[in-house]
């Protein structure tokens, strides 16, 4: 795991209570450097605190979805509530406390959540292909680039397909929490079900039924879905 902490005496702490449980962390001390060190040592999961100097919480979970997607847990004390909340919308699956509880963050690593992974079977609904295991999609047999949220978004979806969930139900299974901004959900509904549509031309395609939820079903002679959410 790697551990982006600014406080020096914070992050020897969450070091050695960590080894203690035989988890094995890397340090460094702002968002800048945990990019790169994200980028060289590709590790399970990455822990940062918020606030995080030089870049950002947010910015940092952004980009490490984008380019390296590798699940994101976020610290935050009292100071960092509001760029802990922007790293949650932004892809991270979890916000713990700061100064850090092992005894909670331990289970977000066994649990599959901070793995991004709840199953590793490989999930196939129409033309969809979904490899929980090495965080791939494949639609026809293309590769469909996804951040981690959109692909747990995905998963989950695929995970009960033709069965429509709720708004509440999709926000306590991705975020953990029923106090989201509801736009958010919209925001990264939307996305998958434009690159399903648009990027990958598939026969799947997430529909919005008004007052219940969301509902992915496949269809080989469905004309597209509207991008509405």
């Amino acid at each position: 795991m790697l551990l982006a902490e600014p406080d020096v005496t914070l992050a020897g702490r969450a070091v050695a209570r960590f080894e203690g449980a035989d988890v094995s962390v890397t340090v460094c001390h702002d968002g800048a450097e945990a990019l790169l060190q994200v980028g060289v040592r590709h590790p399970a999961a990455v822990l940062l605190a918020a606030p995080l100097p030089v870049v950002g919480a947010a910015q940092v979970t952004e980009l490490i979805a984008r380019l390296h997607p590798v699940p994101v847990i976020v610290g935050a004390g009292p100071d960092g509530v509001g760029e802990a909340t922007a790293a949650l919308a932004a892809g991270a699956v979890a916000i713990v406390a700061r100064p850090y509880r092992i005894e909670e963050i331990l289970p977000l690593l066994t649990s599959g959540k901070a793995t991004g992974d709840g199953s590793a079977d490989l999930l196939t609904v129409g033309d969809i292909e979904l490899d929980p295991a090495g965080f791939h999609v494949h639609v026809r047999g293309r590769s469909l680039n996804l951040p981690v949220r959109e692909f747990q978004l995905l998963r989950y979806l695929m995970q009960h397909p033709n069965r429509v969930i709720s708004r509440a139900e999709l926000t306590r299974a991705l975020w953990g929490t029923d106090a989201l901004d509801s736009n958010t959900l919209t925001v990264h509904i939307r996305r998958v079900r434009m690159k399903l549509r648009d990027e990958a031309g598939s026969c799947c395609t997430i529909d919005a039924i008004r007052g219940l939820g969301y509902r992915l079903e496949c269809s080989t002679d469905r004309t597209p879905a509207p991008s509405g959410a």
